[in-house]
């Protein structure tokens, strides 16, 4: 069984649990008859996780759909929220803000995409922003929610959203699902890897307990460690630091006060960014920032002083570098989560980014002898994942005009991926995105943040520029009034969630 062959991979071992141990776990054991193909899991509860409030995008519905979850089954179990979408805060000047929605901005029409009308509405609205025509950010700012309709001639089909959880509660979550279908979980801290003499393949881990365990296919799950891709098979890390200079974070949950805000916030600050996610019962913050331009005290008393409510417990340092292994699927290991790359979560993109390790694998599920040929296209197809992600998060860095500090002027001013730097210029010119590849950005998503963070286009589509002005008013204000009425009769976000799917009170302590 420790070489390779032709034949079907029969045993899998996934080592680490936490979100991306037992998404794996769950993903492959609801597609995988326990008879045919064993799956372990190996984790140690000497190891934490890093479990902190988890922001989601719209594709995570996707993922849960997959395994078959009831949503609010989901939710209750993790005292999870709804997501519209993500406002940001003193990105692109200080004092100002926008909102990122999920969904699109109006209605795009005569085939011509709608943010080409808004530009030519806002001539003669010199105050308008195009998130005035955002259901999900009109709702997300009055504090409601409504499920979409499928219906396109309703303007709720306009909605997308996604969710806030608690990262833990999702894993145990999951956890529960993947060993009511199979999966055996070994409790054990992996301290030794035995590769294979001739192919240099993994042919088992030895635990602390001295127990050896073998498998065909093995999944790094292991986090930051990395255990197995880099530790023992030594695959390089691609380190992104020049484009994206922050490498720490402090987090803490803090009690939830106030109104339950349908969205994340992201505020930009001295030396990198702060989050707050709202779950149920409490708020999940957290301070990313560059250690080369800010001290830690410095960090910490940043975060504690930008808290809705007091805080839970004390503020945790996460360290991390922010890149991708040179491969993710080396000999008969594959990377998934932390172990093969890390994108800080700006645009909540780290499950994202595991769900697509996941799925991609489905989709090239080897033989036993995992082809070579296999194994390049799973990595050009992760890689090019990250790189996508990676280049719109930069622009969040670069498309500002900050200058208030040191980190600022050094993101202004940084030299920025060629990719990165043609989609710039192309909207600043002539207006115009395009979506490439298959990538998980949408041009509402990049108009978004262009817009919102001032970089405006020189030039408006043609056939746009030679409509009367009374004609642009009339189509945009009918528009925004449907978004306005839809609003209104809309539940508040907490209320709708009271009645779906509320976790009920947590435990003291």
């Amino acid at each position: 069984m420790t070489t390779p062959d032709k034949s079907n991979i029969r045993d899998i071992v996934i080592v680490g649990g936490g979100s991306a141990g037992w998404m794996t776990a769950a993903a492959l054991s609801s597609l995988l008859p326990p008879h045919s193909v064993k799956i372990t899991l190996i984790e140690s509860d000497q190891i934490g996780t890093i479990g902190v409030g988890e922001a989601t995008i719209p594709d995570i519905i996707n993922f849960n759909a997959m395994l078959g979850i009831q949503e609010a089954d989901f939710l209750r179990a993790t005292s999870g929220t709804f997501k519209l979408g993500i406002e940001f805060v003193n990105w692109g000047r200080l004092g100002e803000s926008y909102f990122h929605p999920f969904g699109t901005h109006g209605v795009d029409m005569q085939g011509i995409d709608f943010h080409q009308f808004w530009l030519r509405y806002r001539q003669a609205n010199p105050n308008s922003v195009i998130e005035d025509f955002s259901l999900s950010a009109i709702a997300s700012k009055n504090f409601k929610f409504a499920f979409p309709q499928n219906d396109p001639r309703s303007v709720l089909s306009q909605l997308r959203y996604a969710y806030h959880f608690d990262a833990t509660a999702y894993a145990k979550f999951l956890r529960n699902y993947a060993e009511q279908r199979g999966v055996h979980r070994l409790e054990g801290k992996v301290v030794d890897v035995q590769l294979n003499a001739e192919n240099g393949f993994i042919d088992s881990v030895k635990l602390e307990s001295g127990e050896a365990v073998a498998g065909d296919l093995f999944f790094d799950c292991s986090g930051f460690r990395a255990l197995l891709i880099g530790q023992s098979l030594d695959v390089e890390f691609r380190d992104w630091a020049h484009w994206l200079p922050c490498d720490s974070a402090q987090t803490v949950a803090c009690e939830r006060t106030g109104e339950l805000l349908p969205y994340t916030r992201s505020t930009a600050k001295e030396a990198g960014w702060q989050w707050r996610i709202p779950t149920q019962h409490r708020t999940g913050n957290g301070h990313i920032f560059s250690s080369a331009f800010m001290t830690d005290d410095d960090a910490i008393e940043s975060l504690l002083g930008d808290l809705d409510g007091e805080p839970i417990g004390t503020p945790r340092k996460i360290k991390f570098r922010t890149g991708h292994r040179d491969k993710f699927w080396e000999k008969n290991c594959i990377a998934i989560g932390l172990s093969g790359g890390f994108l800080e979560p700006l645009e909540s993109t780290s499950l994202y980014l595991i769900q697509e390790g996941i799925s991609k694998f489905i989709s090239l599920f080897p033989s036993g002898d995992m082809p070579i040929t296999v194994r390049d296209e799973y990595n050009r197809q992760i890689v090019q994942k990250f790189e996508q992600v990676r280049d719109f998060i930069i622009l969040h860095y670069k498309a500002t005009e900050r200058d208030d500090s040191p980190f600022w002027d050094y993101c202004r001013t940084m030299d920025i991926p060629e990719s990165l730097a043609q989609k710039i210029e192309l909207f600043r010119e002539a207006g115009r995105v395009f979506r490439y590849e298959d990538e998980l950005f949408s041009k509402p998503s990049w108009i978004a943040v262009l817009l919102g963070q001032n970089v405006t286009p020189k030039s408006i589509d043609p056939i746009v520029s030679n409509l009367t002005e009374a004609e642009i008013v009339r189509s945009l204000g009918s528009m925004q009034s449907a978004m306005i009425g839809a609003t209104s009769k809309m539940q508040t976000h907490e209320a709708l969630l009271r009645k779906y799917a509320w976790a009920g009170e947590p435990a003291q302590g």
